[in-house]
């Protein structure tokens, strides 16, 4: 059985009135490089999803005034993507990072929570950039503020009782220190 605390466990016996296991979140540095690692593994999914809509929909150029459906593939790509694999424990970064998500109690995630998941974890970048579409910012802005708004965030788990990100705690998962599942 996989431990699933970073802390001692809790002493066995009927002095002990909590038996759930203590689902402390890995460290953030941690938590951020899967984070980094998951970005430039989804190049590969945008990749493959771009290539085979724009195939298929025969698109001659990235200003295809069907551009605004291929981003919304995307986005059904990615929530298939990443649902499927929080519903199975793991994606490959949280593998290599040996990160695990799990529900309140420690059991794995349903596909339904995962899905939840995945909707709210657009937290992360919808409020700065529905913050700043109707200003018409240059690239450069646009990256600054939403790296700002991405290290608020990450930084904000710090105020959370078990250091989990808040859209975990919202959608009723957590993240935990765990090794890679595969057999």
């Amino acid at each position: 059985m996989t431990d699933l605390t970073d802390g001692p466990a809790p002493a066995p016996g009927p002095a002990a009135p909590d038996t759930a296991p203590r689902l402390i979140a890995p460290p953030l540095q941690r938590r951020m490089a899967c984070w980094v690692y998951e970005g430039m593994l989804l190049f590969a999914v945008v990749f493959v999803a771009g290539w085979l809509f724009s195939t298929l929909g025969q698109m001659r150029n990235a200003m295809d005034e069907r551009r605004h459906l291929l981003q919304a593939f995307l986005f059904v790509v990615f929530g298939i993507y990443f649902t499927w694999f929080w519903a199975h424990g793991q994606t490959l970064a949280m593998k290599t990072w040996n990160i695990r998500v799990v529900d309140v109690a420690g059991r794995p995630v349903s596909q339904w929570r995962a899905l939840a998941r995945y909707l709210l974890c657009w937290l992360w970048f919808l409020p700065p950039l529905a913050a700043m579409a109707p200003f018409g910012l240059p690239g450069g802005e646009l990256a600054v503020i939403l790296f700002g708004w991405v290290a608020v965030w990450a930084l904000l788990s710090r105020f959370h009782p078990q250091g989990q990100f808040w859209h975990d705690a919202i959608a009723g998962t957590r993240l935990v220190t765990s090794p890679p599942l595969s057999k």
